[in-house]
């Protein structure tokens, strides 16, 4: 063919122009595709609606799952309605957790797999079919727990274990027996407390929350409510919706609990007091377990009086308010707003820091109190452990009103040595002598000895506990605590005699909360020790109720109770 005088742009066009059709076809194809991807991905606005209702309900957030409501449902259940629905839910299957998978769409309803975890059925996996509407949730109450037929509700068919047996450290039986029998031996006479229906709302909802029906019997007091968690075990049953059996579950009772009491020490303790109106508590110097808990040990708070000074002269050291070396005037009393702030029994009382906490001077640690100001007052007194949530169930708070609260130096010189508003238990009296032992950290009481691993926290510097602790030795070896002093064993120990006139009136608090007059004198005594103090052993700390000065009262009964615990080693 002739190609003479063909411009070679023109080939090149046509070259171009064939290879158009292919590259439409391949463009065409490359849309197509992407419409079945985009389509396949695509994600409802009722998909939208159920993930995000599935999320909230994960994190509990039951204000984020009635906004995924249409309008009809919240018109029918409010929030307040719909938030209690969950919760009743929550507390029949006893749900702890629940997670969330992936969505399916089928049609108009989207279901979402969910997985509970529950206390007593284990991990409970069913699917949550979502009605939707305009993409938004059309909820009936049905959907307040997975696979529960619509119009079907939540129920509980609950079988309660038998009750445990309760033993102590040296191993001895201080109760066993069905709940409804339980036999006391004389070991746990003192300690073991009683059994019977839940008294309060709270009680039947933490009865309820853990699987037992309202009506179980719960350990009302002593140890049998201190242990109750451990002591129950287990329940078992059926968790059904209509027909449906949801999950099922065998009771798991606990064949015994061992709890940290020493009944050489509790035997002791009970000894003691004898029959009169007073709680002793003894405690593991280093753990913080429990080896013993007498009378009014954890109940009836009562005004510490000078016991407090363990405290005011922590403060004290740690603002820099005072040195040991710091001179005191010898006095009867101090002067506070016209108002005189007596020594016991109107001694005088004086020297250096060291021999004024040995004598426990009023006249020297009220006006301290004043300077180290009510919020290090009452900060370092929540750090001992009052206002603060008792790790033992059953356990009364000890007690000391906020800053703000304390009005004025007489107040603030009152609540320093253990007066004013100050209430406190043997139990936290004996955990103050504890973190002392323990070098200024506190182990939380406890009655299981658990793993072995106390809960502890610092309160306060090795040092300062060092220094406070020979002041706390001084007590004992010349002070008004010389009623403890043991042959051959350095105790440490501080004495309190609280008055009662313008704190608690002529009545004292029985161990049951009653109020029961309380004859003797218009003073509560208290002690509260350690030994031996190199390496310590036991902390315990004794209440008499209306019995004198504590050094004279409560500092013998204490001095027994560290003996007992000496002779166990």
């Amino acid at each position: 063919m002739n190609t003479i005088g063909k411009k070679p742009h023109d080939r090149h066009w046509r070259l171009i122009h064939r290879g158009l059709p292919a590259v439409a076809i391949a463009l065409a194809g490359v849309a197509f595709v992407y419409g079945v991807v985009r389509g396949a991905t695509h994600v409802s606005g009722a998909e939208k609606a159920a993930e995000a209702f599935a999320a909230d309900w994960q994190r509990g957030d039951y204000r984020g799952m009635y906004a995924q409501l249409t309008p009809a449902a919240k018109a029918a259940t409010s929030l307040k309605k719909f938030t209690a629905a969950y919760d009743d839910s929550k507390d029949i299957a006893t749900t702890t957790s629940l997670v969330a998978g992936e969505r399916k769409k089928d049609g108009d309803v989207v279901e979402v797999p969910i997985a509970v975890r529950t206390r007593v059925f284990g991990v409970i996996r069913q699917p949550l079919r979502l009605p939707t509407e305009d993409d938004r949730i059309a909820w009936t109450p049905s959907l307040t727990f997975p696979g529960v037929p619509a119009g079907a509700k939540l129920e509980r068919e609950t079988e309660v274990p038998d009750r445990a047996k309760i033993v102590s450290l040296n191993g001895k039986t201080l109760v066993s027996g069905p709940a409804g029998g339980r036999t006391v031996n004389e070991a746990g006479a003192n300690i073991a407390g009683e059994v019977g229906p839940a008294k309060t709302r709270a009680d039947k909802e933490f009865l309820f929350a853990r699987g037992f029906p309202e009506d179980a019997p719960i350990g009302l007091n002593g140890l049998e409510r201190a242990l109750e968690a451990e002591l129950a075990g287990r329940p078992g049953g059926e968790l059904k919706a209509g027909d449906k059996v949801l999950a099922r579950a065998k009771p798991r009772p606990v064949e015994e609990v061992k709890s940290t009491i020493d009944t050489r020490i509790q035997s002791a303790a009970v000894a003691a007091i004898g029959d009169r109106v007073g709680g002793i508590a003894a405690l593991d110097a280093k753990t913080g377990e429990v080896r013993a808990l007498a009378g009014l040990a954890f109940s009836a708070p009562q005004p510490p009086g000078s016991t407090f000074k363990i405290i005011t002269a922590t403060a004290a050291l740690e603002d820099k308010k005072v040195k040991t070396s710091d001179k005191f005037p010898v006095e009867t009393k101090a002067v506070i707003d016209g108002v005189d702030l007596e020594n016991a029994n109107g001694e005088t009382c004086g020297g250096n820091f060291v021999q004024a906490f040995a004598h426990s001077c009023n006249s020297v640690f009220a006006p301290l109190g004043i300077k180290v100001g009510a919020k290090s007052l009452v900060e370092t007194a929540e750090r001992y452990g009052f206002n603060q949530k008792q790790t033992i169930a059953g356990a009364q708070p000890s007690t000391i009103p906020d800053a703000s609260e304390i009005k004025g130096p007489l107040d603030l010189g009152s609540t320093a040595i253990g007066q004013g508003r100050v209430l406190a238990t043997p139990l936290e009296m004996a955990s103050i002598a504890q973190t002392i032992a323990n070098d200024g950290v506190l182990s939380a009481p406890t009655l299981t000895s658990g793993d072995g691993k106390p809960k502890a926290k610092r309160v306060t510097s090795a040092k300062i506990a060092r220094t406070i602790e020979r002041m706390m030795i001084d007590v004992v070896n010349y002070g008004t605590g010389t009623a403890s002093k043991i042959d051959g064993v350095k105790v440490a120990g501080k004495t309190g005699t609280a008055e009662l006139g313008t704190t608690q009136g002529d009545q004292a608090q029985s161990p049951d909360g009653e109020i029961t007059q309380a004859p003797g004198s218009d003073t509560d005594a208290w002690f509260t020790a350690y030994a031996p103090s190199r390496r310590p052993k036991v902390a315990v700390a004794a209440l008499f109720v209306r019995a004198g000065a504590g050094g004279e009262t409560a500092a013998p009964a204490v001095k027994t109770v560290l003996q007992a615990a000496l002779k166990t080693e």
